[in-house]
């Protein structure tokens, strides 16, 4: 694994492998004790769209290695403001650091950007397309909270056709045994019909509803949430329309068993009151984002 651009690049063997020495640096960042695993090594966050979990989380896994950072998030001050494309910002950083996290709008970048960098390239998120190590992380926290990932049901909730966590994490989990997933979310933003065709093709069973209230009949083990994504669409009286309409309250999900999952940020899509209940996964599943970045560093550059 020279690279890390898409879940369809890695096996199942690969993903229980990262899995397993995601445990080792869980068991590590408990100790608090400083390692040296990456001493004299350096990750360049490179990142053309905004993030908080994403980046901070790269960036404290590195430090927890014995590592350091540089980084670039302001593209106003960089030298694409000059114009400067990317391949030749890659080409530079590379010259700078061992390894690069790198966050862009357009769908493919990062797959460009392995094609010309001298060091390992991590897809930190490319527009709606893949956001590998989101998926990984959300592994993590299925295996950690529920104790497997084979024969596991899971509904997805909100947006599905631009969510590049959703659609990552759906293909991930295409390889594991008797999964069963469930699609709720607007008409207007239903999962994608080539994702859909994929599954059918894969004997993958699925089912579609635009019924928040089905998930009151539902018995599934993770309830996965996904914010409408303003920024996706191209037609802001598309979003407009359905803002709002998928909202996770109390009274929706206190006596289910299973547990809630989002990628974060949260704009309105889960009710405060939610984050009571012991269902709540999502601040665990964001400390999670560091073992599993931790393991993925030490992967990707013990391999180089």
């Amino acid at each position: 694994m020279k690279h890390l651009i898409s879940m369809r690049d890695i096996g199942k063997d690969e993903i229980i492998s990262i899995l397993k020495e995601s445990e080792k640096m869980e068991k590590l960042l408990n100790k608090k004790k400083p390692l040296k695993i990456l001493e004299g090594k350096i990750l360049a966050t490179v990142f053309f769209e905004p993030s908080t979990r994403t980046r901070l989380s790269f960036e404290t896994a590195m430090k927890r290695l014995g590592g350091d950072v540089i980084t670039m998030t302001d593209v106003k001050t960089a030298s694409t403001a000059k114009g400067e494309s990317l391949i030749d910002t890659i080409r530079v950083l590379s010259g700078y650091s061992d390894i690069i996290v790198l966050r862009h709008p357009n769908e493919g970048a990062a797959r460009l950007a392995s094609e010309y960098s001298s060091v390992p390239i991590i897809n930190a998120g490319d527009g709606s397309n893949q956001h590998p190590t989101q998926t990984l992380l959300d592994l993590y926290t299925i295996n950690r909270e529920i104790g497997k990932i084979d024969n596991i049901k899971i509904a997805f909730v909100g947006d599905l056709k631009y969510s590049r966590t959703v659609h990552s994490l759906v293909y991930a989990l295409t390889l594991f045994d008797g999964v069963k997933l469930y699609f709720i979310s607007p008409k207007d933003l239903e999962m994608p019909k080539d994702i859909t065709e994929d599954l059918k093709a894969k004997g993958i069973e699925f089912y579609k509803s635009n019924c928040i209230q089905d998930l009151k009949n539902l018995d599934v083990n993770v309830l996965y949430v996904t914010r409408i994504q303003k920024e996706r669409f191209p037609d802001p009286n598309e979003y407009e329309r359905v803002k709002g309409s998928y909202r996770i309250t109390k009274d929706l999900v206190e006596d289910k068993n299973f547990i809630i999952m989002h990628p974060l940020p949260r704009v309105d899509e889960i009710d405060y009151t939610v984050d009571m209940l012991e269902q709540a996964k999502y601040f665990k599943q964001s400390f999670y984002g560091i073992p599993v970045r931790m393991a993925i560093l030490k992967k990707l550059l013990e391999e180089e």
